[in-house]
C-alpha cells in the first residue's frame, strides 16, 4: 500500500509517495518526466518487485508540490532531492530517471557517488549536447498543453511518443492525462529552464555506479543513438532496447518493471 506524504524540504512543500518494500535494501527513487506528476508512474510501480521500496516525488511546481520561490537548475534540484532522501531516513538509494528526469538521475549519481548505489536511465539523453529530435517534435514540448487537453494529446501522440502510441494514440489518455495533478503552468516552464545549458556529456565517464539504460526502438523525442552514446561513455553500463516508444516505461511496464527489478536485486 502506497503512503502519500507532505515533506518540508529546504523551504519547499514536496508531495511524496512511498511504497514500502518487503525486504531490506535501498529504495528506488523515481525521477519523472517534464510536467508529469508522480501518479503517472503507477503502471510501472505496480510491476516493480514488491521487495523493493519505491519512492516518488513531485518536483516543486509540478503535480501536488508547491511552486519554488526561485528558479532552479539540476544541481540545486539534486541537492533538494538528496535532502528529501535524508528526511525520509535513507542512507543510500537507487535512482531511476525517465526523459527529463533522466537528467536529474544522472546529476544525482554524479553529485552523490557514495549514496546513489545504482542508476537506471529510461528514454533519456545527455541534455543540451545530444542528438536532438526533429524540430516538429521539439516544438510540441514547448508548452504543457498535452497534459491539459486530451484531444490534443491524442492528436500529437504518434509524432511525439512513437511506439505503441502510433497504433493506439487514444491510450495516451490513460497514461498521460491526469487533470487533478497538473500544477501551475509556471512549473513546467521552470523545468524547461532547469535543463537549459545543462549537459552530462563530460561527466559520464566519472559516473562509476552500475547503470541500466532502457531505450525504445521507436522514440521520436529521444533518438536511440543517444542511448548508445551513454552506453559508450558510462564505465559500467548495459543497454536494453525495447520494442516501443518514449513512454515504454508505462506502456511496456510488464516487460520493463521485472527487468529493472532484476537489475536492482542482482548481486
Amino acid at each position: 500500500m502506497t503512503n502519500f506524504l507532505r515533506v518540508r524540504v529546504l523551504g519547499h512543500d514536496v508531495r511524496v509517495a512511498v511504497r514500502p518494500g518487503t525486504a531490506p535494501g535501498p529504495p528506488l527513487l523515481l525521477c519523472n518526466g517534464i510536467g508529469a506528476s508522480l501518479d503517472l508512474l503507477d503502471p510501472f510501480v505496480d510491476e516493480v518487485d514488491p521487495r523493493i521500496e519505491v519512492v516518488r516525488f513531485d518536483v516543486p511546481g509540478v503535480g501536488g508540490s508547491a511552486g519554488p520561490k526561485v528558479p532552479y537548475n539540476f544541481a540545486l534540484l539534486a541537492w533538494l532531492v538528496g535532502t528529501l532522501v535524508d528526511r525520509l531516513g535513507y542512507d543510500r538509494f537507487d535512482a531511476l530517471g525517465i526523459s527529463w528526469g533522466g537528467g536529474l538521475a544522472q546529476q544525482l549519481a554524479f553529485q552523490y557517488p557514495r549514496r546513489c548505489r545504482r542508476l537506471v536511465l529510461v528514454s533519456t539523453g545527455t541534455g543540451m549536447l545530444m542528438v536532438p529530435a526533429h524540430p516538429r517534435v521539439l516544438g510540441k514540448m514547448l508548452t504543457p498543453r498535452r497534459y491539459r487537453d486530451p484531444a490534443y494529446a491524442k492528436a500529437i501522440a504518434p509524432l511525439l511518443y512513437g511506439g505503441r502510441m502510433r497504433r493506439q494514440p487514444g491510450e495516451v489518455r490513460h497514461v498521460m492525462y491526469e487533470p487533478e495533478r497538473l500544477g501551475p503552468r509556471s512549473g513546467y516552464y521552470l523545468q524547461l529552464l532547469a535543463g537549459a545549458g545543462w549537459t552530462s556529456l563530460p561527466a559520464l565517464p566519472l559516473i562509476r555506479q552500475p547503470a541500466l539504460i532502457l531505450a525504445g526502438n521507436d522514440d521520436p523525442l529521444i533518438p536511440l543513438v543517444n542511448a548508445r552514446i551513454m552506453r559508450a561513455l558510462l564505465p559500467h553500463a548495459v543497454l536494453h532496447v525495447y520494442d516501443d516508444g518514449h513512454l515504454g516505461l508505462l506502456t511496456a511496464a510488464d516487460e520493463l518493471g521485472p527487468l529493472v527489478s532484476r537489475f536492482l536485486t542482482s548481486p
